[in-house]
Formats: structure tokens, sequence, C-alpha cells
């Protein structure tokens, strides 16, 4: 399993203890007081390091090659999955996946931004980063959701819209305003569940619901580390210091009312247990897709909109200036 800078101790114990386990078996030799130990020593360590990660390691959790994609999750929650594709304007973007499927007895259309597995599968999918034509048939599949009246769930996971040329003269801008204009009057029940990484417009484009979830590990942030240091400070290298000052972190959001739930990952990241991630992200979806399908659709169209209404506290300082004879 690939792993990150803060990782490799417990990686290396990981190793070990497999090694220890590998060679008692083959040498039919009693290493279990050794095994028993290290493993020990491994939970404690694993302790030590994710109970005390910084923002910027959690944003690297969050950009991990091996965590769980929309289609993962897709495959671990749902079933009866029926794909769609094309916005019937331009063509099909692999970056963003749609379809029908069900949650348990649930009819639900779902739509998620799709990253690749490994290099060419990312080359195919443009790393997450969705063209306007995905955006736009995203749309067009949660507007035959709101028209067979199926709620809607949206996985986010990308760095940010594709901002390449070609994507900027499809109108990238107009297609995310769009939708997210059209989603405050979709009459359906809308989840968001960030699952991922949660950058800029990107995110926001299909980022409007009545309900906005956040994996344990996930960032929600209106620009990448990266992207804030060089603008800020004019270098990059500043990354950790802007993923700190931009409270992009789960537990920053649901305190500034931007999130309103915390689904939490096993211990690790989702990458390193995907069933039980699946589990509680279903226990989640199931208990909030319960709550919000009983309210009218009128109280619920008036509920999104005084929800993204209330984002946001303007705070005027107004500095009194100390007064000499």
């Amino acid at each position: 399993m690939q792993s990150w800078g803060f990782e490799k101790p417990i990686v290396e114990l990981e190793s070990k203890i497999e090694e220890l386990k590998k060679f008692s078996s083959e040498k039919k030799v009693d290493l279990s007081f050794e095994v028993n130990n290290l493993e020990e020593k491994l939970a404690n360590l694993k302790d030590e390091i994710y109970s005390n990660l910084t923002p910027w390691q959690k944003v690297q959790i969050a950009r991990h090659p091996n965590r769980p994609t929309t289609l993962d999750y897709i495959s671990l929650l749902m079933s009866d999955f029926v794909p769609l594709y094309g916005d019937r304007l331009f063509g099909d973007d692999k970056a963003v996946v749609c379809g029908f499927a069900r949650l348990d007895k649930r009819r639900i259309v779902v739509v998620g931004h799709q990253k690749g597995k490994d290099t060419k599968e990312n080359i195919e999918r443009n790393f997450g980063c969705a063209h306007p034509e995905g955006y736009r048939k995203a749309m067009r599949v949660m507007k035959l959701g709101e028209r067979f009246h199926m709620p809607i769930l949206c996985l986010i996971d990308t760095p940010g819209a594709y901002p390449g040329i070609g994507a900027e003269e499809r109108g990238q801008a107009q297609a995310i305003a769009e939708n997210i204009r059209d989603m405050f009057s979709l009459k359906t029940p809308i989840i968001v569940v960030v699952i991922g990484e949660g950058g800029s417009g990107g995110a926001l484009g299909i980022g409007v619901g009545d309900r906005v979830l956040i994996m344990e590990y996930a960032y929600y942030s209106v620009i990448s580390p990266e992207g804030c240091a060089a603008i800020l400070w004019k270098d990059a290298s500043r990354r950790e210091e802007a993923a700190k000052v931009l409270k992009l972190t789960a537990p920053d959001l649901l305190k500034f009312n931007v999130i309103d739930e915390v689904i939490l990952e096993p211990q690790g990241g989702a990458h390193r247990n995907y069933e039980a991630t699946a589990k509680s992200l279903k226990k989640a979806l199931s208990k909030n897709l319960e709550k919000i399908s009983s309210i009218s659709l009128d109280d619920l169209l008036a509920q999104r909109y005084q929800k993204y209404r209330r984002m946001g506290v303007l705070r005027e300082v107004i500095e009194q200036k100390a007064q000499t004879n």
C-alpha cells in the first residue's frame, strides 16, 4: 500500500509484522510473543499519529491514491446501478459518473466525481476534474431524478473543475453557476457527501443539498493549500501553513456550519478498510434520507435556501483611535 511520509513508521512496522508471521509459518517457529509485542506497539503508534494529524496531513489522506471512489461506493452500497452518459450538447465526461441505483429498497439518483486508480485511468478520468459537459450531464440526470421523484446523492471528490482552454471555451463557469442555481429548485431531497477532495467551484457544481456530509479525513475548501500559498505568499511550499489557515478540515467545517455531519472513518483513513467505511457512510445516508424525505417539498426547498443564506458571518469592527489632547 502506498503511504505518505507521516505514515512511514506505521508501514515499516506493519511490514515487519508480516515478515515475522510469514517466517513463523514457513519455519514452524513460534514467534507469537514477538508478533503480539509488535502489534501492541503498532496500535499505540497508530493512536499517537492519527490522533494528532495536522490539516495538511488530512489533506494528504484525502488525496490518497487508494482512497475509495464514487464507483467503489456504488458497488459497495448500492444495487441495480444503471449509468447514464453524455450532456446531449457536446459529449460524455468520464470525470463525472451519473446514474440510477438502489440504496436498500429506495431508488435514487447518484452523481459523483470519479478519479482513477492508476496513471492511465487518471488520465482517462482527468484526475476527477470535470469539464462543462460533466456538470451539464450531472444536471440532466438530476432533473430526471426530480421527474421520477427519486432522491439525489452527490459524491464530491475533485481538486477542482478543469481550467483548460477547451473547458473555458465551452462555458465552464456558466455550467457550474447554472448547476448551483438549478439545484436550489430541484423538487426532490438532495444529500451531498464530500468523500475526498472538495475543491473550489468544481465541488460546488454538484454541492448544493439539503444535507451536506463529509468523511472524517476529507476536506472542503475554496482553493487548494498549494494554490492559496502561491497567491498569498508567492510560495507554494508554504502549503502546510495554508492548510491550517484555510480551516478546511471536517471539524472546522462542522464548527462553521458549512457541513451538517462528519462521517467517521477507520483508523488511518478510508483506504485502509473499504467495507467499514462504506458501512459508516450507508448508516449516515439512510438516517439523513429518512429525515429529509418526511419533509414536504415546499418546506424542503425553503429550508435548502435558508441553509445557504445562513452560511458566513459578517462582522464589522470599528476601530476607535485613542484621542490625545
